[in-house]
């Protein structure tokens, strides 16, 4: 496939998958997507509490549907693909985004049950949605897969061992997906989201004593906002980035930096 010198972000006639799309960074992308022209499937554990974003892209004269998913259960992800193969002929976008951090305290004192649900979802999800989704893309010889990993992956966050572990997982499992699916015409990539202001980081965002000595090594002096990351992926879903594959997209305001 040969692309113009004049690609642009025009998504029209495209399919895209966000998971966690009910709020936050999900929302974000799921709206600038379908605003590009793709049309937008969002999906989350109840399909209910992506319909309000779903009916927001519609009002505005966008295509998406609400699905219901949940990435920590392997039936469900075969259920939503198989469900989405009767109704389209194709997959172009897929942006794993939904994920959890249930516990946040010391690393010593994590719970059983916390670790094996963070890793069912950070790690197991991304992988079997990346899985599926690949092989359904190799069939047409293109697609996009972008995984939200974290900042957290390249230096632990504190108090947030597991789920830092696992954004680490995220990131080396986008450079396997990309170095064995590059020849299929697939690419793979990974977003790296610095201190966002969703409801997902709200523990530290609202614990002013932490936020502002996380502040203090952000060379940009702020915390982002969901729409900060939507741009990020947009560029590497696009045909912009037709050469770009397996890399880790820092958007952190110069974190990784300090």
């Amino acid at each position: 496939m040969t692309h113009s010198p004049f690609a642009s972000f025009d998504l029209t006639g495209r399919l895209a998958v966000v998971t966690g799309a009910s709020r936050g960074i999900g929302a974000a992308i799921a709206r600038l997507l379908a605003q590009q022209g793709a049309e937008v499937i969002l999906t989350s554990r109840n399909a209910g509490s992506c319909e309000a974003v779903a009916e927001d892209i519609r009002a505005s004269g966008g295509k998406a549907r609400a699905k219901a998913c949940h990435i920590g259960d392997p039936q469900q992800i075969d259920d939503l693909f198989s469900d989405l193969k009767t109704q389209y002929d194709r997959l172009d976008i897929l942006i794993n985004n939904a994920a959890t951090n249930p516990y946040f305290g010391p690393i010593l004192d994590t719970d059983p049950g916390a670790f094996a649900k963070t890793v069912d979802i950070n790690i197991r999800g991304y992988f079997l949605m990346s899985q599926q989704a690949a092989r359904w893309m190799q069939t047409q010889h293109s697609g996009s897969i972008v995984n939200v990993a974290s900042v957290n992956g390249v230096i632990p966050g504190a108090w947030q061992g597991i789920y830092s572990i696992t954004k680490a997982a995220v990131i080396s499992m986008t450079h396997a997906f990309a170095k064995e699916c590059a020849p299929m015409g697939l690419r793979i990539n990974a977003l790296l989201p610095g201190f966002t202001n969703t409801r997902f980081a709200s523990a530290l965002v609202n614990n002013a004593p932490l936020r502002e000595e996380i502040l203090q090594h952000i060379p940009m002096q702020r915390i982002a906002e969901p729409e900060d990351m939507a741009g990020a992926v947009l560029y590497l879903v696009s045909d912009l980035a037709a050469y770009t594959t397996g890399i880790t997209l820092n958007v952190d305001g110069g974190y990784l930096l300090a």
